[in-house]
């Protein structure tokens, strides 16, 4: 939270009282993410533009120091900085010897405004990994940034910094007591924690009250540094481990960038993978969590077989092309009002029933055995990140995540693993191993890529990878034709169509069984089945 909105609307008041009336003495970088720049005031006497000819000493210097990397970002205050004589660069040379007017935040921005007296600006842009120093000229225009990849920067503009937002009681009762609108700058911490004061809450004047008692918390001027999972945090409010208690944002700042950088290499790796395995198995929580329900759902809902067996010990009074009928269900000594296809006869209906009872099962079962999947998943995360965290050297904590492969949270299958593959004239053509697979290649095709499939006919989905500037030989083609005829019911067949198309042109709606998809534009290819 130390780039939190709410830290900074402190942090520049701050800043304020420290700047304002000093003059701006010089900006440089001696490492390309780090940028220094000092203020002081002048003693008596004219002030000098070039700082090492000042007829008289400055005093009252103040230092901001910004490291500005893509994994962290931060500013602190040191009270001294030697440059060093070599490998240092002057940036934004035509502040030297501006005055400093005031330093305000931007209103519901992450950014400060430092205003000089010469009408220009120094815009703190506190981003994350997108921060950036943005000098602006009197016309408020940008004309200098510290980080020039971050090239949009140069349309930002004071007032395009300043947000107004409707954050009263009327708003949020329009907005049905939910606060996000209102407070985009409490970020996904404070929104946790506050979701959590307010679970449960419906009344809406208490849960502005909530929200409001939580405002009050993250503007008090208490600063936390606290290590969340290890890694040390700046927060507005109790979480963690509390490793200390400022009132001071300078000084809080300090004493969270000091904290960080001082992390050895053994406690930010071992903190990253903790993180990434705790993501994982709180993903598979949610996972458990609602394949359970689904599975509970299809248990306690009327069973399609049910339905079929009430249709045949009732097809007598069935009426034709009903599309509803009320009949009596022997399973729980109750009317029961069935759907029926107008179409068809009631012993159809039953049919269509009885085939959807075989689905059912066949879902009832996939359920339970990703379950069972999904629980192991989990039970081995728990296993590593038991393990890993009495790990105390770094080379063990680095051969342990490789050895088990946790660099992307577990061992990832490779294309060989996931499908059958053979390579023909320097196409790669991947064969679906069954139809949940096929489902599963399909789905991660390119829509550039070929897709091809026996027709009218069960069989393996077949992809072949698409080259940008080429088009497909029809050699290829005729080759993943014969794969997907011998993949499929037509295997023994004299001859077999074969169905190939772009799969930009396959769809699979929700609801559609494992292997079954739509096809929108097809043409087909005769061919003898040939494996491998």
């Amino acid at each position: 939270m130390h780039q939190n909105y709410h830290f900074i609307k402190q942090l520049a008041p701050r800043l304020h009282s420290e700047l304002a009336g000093k003059r701006f003495v010089e900006a440089f970088s001696q490492q390309k993410d780090e940028l220094i720049i000092m203020f002081a005031e002048e003693a008596d006497g004219e002030w000098n533009d070039q700082p090492e000819q000042q007829d008289h000493p400055l005093i009252n210097p103040f230092f901001i120091k910004a490291t500005l990397t893509n994994s962290f970002s931060c500013l602190s205050f040191p009270e001294r900085f030697d440059r060093a004589r070599r490998n240092s660069v002057n940036l934004f040379n035509d502040f030297e010897g501006d005055k400093v007017d005031f330093v305000k935040v931007c209103k519901n921005e992450r950014a400060i405004q430092v205003h000089f007296e010469s009408g220009r600006d120094l815009i703190f842009k506190l981003f994350g990994n997108r921060s950036n120093f943005i000098a602006l000229n009197a016309d408020g225009e940008a004309t200098q940034l510290f980080n020039n990849k971050l090239s949009t920067d140069r349309a930002l503009t004071v007032a395009s910094l300043n947000r107004d937002i409707d954050q009263s009681w009327k708003a949020f009762v329009a907005n049905d007591g939910r606060f996000e609108p209102l407070f985009p700058t409490f970020g996904k911490v404070v929104n946790k924690y506050l979701a959590g004061k307010l679970e449960g809450k419906s009344d809406l004047t208490e849960r502005w009250q909530i929200v409001q008692e939580v405002l009050a918390e993250l503007e008090s001027s208490v600063f936390y540094i606290t290590k969340i999972e290890n890694i040390p945090a700046l927060t507005l409010f109790e979480t963690g481990e509390v490793v200390q208690v400022l009132h001071d944002p300078i000084e809080a700042l300090n004493a969270f960038y000091l904290a960080y950088i001082r992390l050895s290499g053994l406690d930010k790796e071992k903190a990253d993978i903790i993180r990434l395995l705790k993501k994982r198995i709180q993903q598979t929580d949610n996972y458990l969590e609602n394949t359970f329900q689904k599975l509970v759902d299809l248990e306690n809902a009327t069973k399609n077989d049910e339905l079929a067996n009430i249709i045949m010990a009732n097809l007598h009074i069935i009426p034709e092309r009903a599309e509803k009928v009320e009949l009596y269900d022997f399973y729980r000594d109750q009317p029961i009002t069935i759907k029926l296809k107008k179409d068809l006869s009631a012993q159809k209906n039953a049919e269509g029933y009885y085939r959807k009872a075989k689905n059912e099962k066949i879902e009832i079962d996939r359920l339970n055995d990703s379950l069972a999947a999904r629980e192991a998943d989990r039970k081995r995360l728990q296993e590593h990140l038991t393990h890993i965290e009495v790990i105390e050297m770094l080379r063990d904590l680095r051969a342990y995540i490789k050895a088990n492969k946790l660099e992307q949270g577990s061992a990832a299958p490779t294309i060989d693993d996931l499908f059958k593959r053979l390579d023909f004239m320097g196409y790669t053509i991947l064969i679906g191993r069954n139809a949940k697979n096929s489902d599963l290649l399909t789905k991660q095709a390119h829509k550039e890529d070929l897709w091809l499939h026996a027709k009218d006919v069960t069989g393996s989905h077949v992809v072949v990878k698409n080259q940008p500037g080429r088009k497909f030989p029809a050699p290829v083609i005729e080759r993943a034709a014969e794969l997907a005829a011998f993949y499929s019911k037509r295997k023994n067949d004299s001859l077999c169509p074969v169905i190939v198309t772009p799969k930009k042109f396959i769809r699979k709606p929700k609801g559609l069984p494992d292997g079954l998809v739509l096809i929108d534009k097809e043409d087909i290819v005769m061919v003898v089945a040939k494996g491998e």
